[in-house]
């Protein structure tokens, strides 16, 4: 399927990228976790959003969702797990599916936590990132699942589904991969179990990990004031970009990158038009 603009990330900066995209016709899908792993869903009360003092994270976060699906925007309940580019448009990978689109606003939040010992090296050797997409690759062999989203133990029971033998760890406080090419063992909190592969599931991939090439400082996703980053037809907006890490800036944001990648978008249909007479 393919959409003018495709928005990473269902929280305040995603949702008002995709409304703010909307409003100026372009077809929008938002993916994003389910919102109870927003950190604002989590929020007992916000007192600092102009015009609407004392609500809860979860009402705000409900609100801004109903106005985005409203606007017409189509939310699609997933995590990214791949980006690429070629000349004219972008792909990302959602599970087993691909979407396509023409301009793209990653607004995913920040990866929080350390990855653990073991895990950037054995990438590709034994660690995944989605159950769903590499699960048969394990199938009659045994896999370790670090649980860190709502639907963990879902994608845990879809492994043992398939025939792989499947160990489920919820939120580990401490992990080591271990092996010589390839994952041949875990510590985890303590104790040791041989693995043949690990699936280490977090809400949010780290942009870097998730976009190659993509430009970014201490952490954070580099952009300039129209929210661009070094790759063009790619914006960035909220928690992702650098402090503070704040509902105002994060819609704020939201709304320039919306505007941003609609005009990217309106620019490069217009030359394909151009080409094509």
């Amino acid at each position: 399927m393919f959409y003018e603009v495709a928005v990473i990330g269902a929280g305040p900066a995603g949702l008002s990228a995709a409304v703010n995209a909307r409003l100026r016709g372009k077809s929008v899908a938002v993916v994003g976790n389910n919102p109870e792993e927003n950190p604002l869903w989590k929020a007992p009360k916000v007192d600092n959003y102009l015009g609407m003092p004392e609500k809860t994270g979860r009402e705000l976060l409900e609100e801004f969702t109903v106005h985005a699906e409203r606007s017409g925007t189509q939310l699609i309940r997933g995590k990214v797990l791949n980006v690429g580019t070629d000349t004219e448009r972008w792909y990302l990978g959602v599970g087993t599916d691909v979407l396509e689109a023409g301009a793209v606003v990653l607004a995913a939040g920040v990866a929080r936590g350390r990855k653990f010992e073991g895990e950037e090296r054995f990438v590709g050797a034994g660690v995944s990132y989605c159950a769903t997409c590499d699960g048969m690759l394990y199938r009659g062999k045994r896999a370790a699942v670090l649980g860190f989203t709502a639907d963990a133990e879902q994608e845990a029971e879809h492994l043992r589904s398939i025939g792989v033998d499947t160990l489920f760890f919820p939120r580990p406080r401490q992990c080591e991969l271990q092996g010589e090419h390839k994952v041949e063992s875990i510590r985890v909190d303590g104790a040791e179990y041989a693995v043949d592969g690990v699936f280490i599931l977090r809400p949010t991939v780290a942009p870097a990990d998730l976009i190659p090439g993509l430009e970014t400082a201490g952490g954070f996703v580099t952009v300039n004031q129209a929210m661009a980053t070094n790759l063009p037809g790619l914006f960035a907006a909220g928690d992702c970009t650098g402090l503070p890490l704040q509902l105002a800036r994060a819609v704020g944001q939201g709304l320039v990158a919306g505007q941003s990648a609609a005009a990217y978008w309106d620019k490069i249909a217009k030359s394909q038009a151009s080409e094509s007479k």
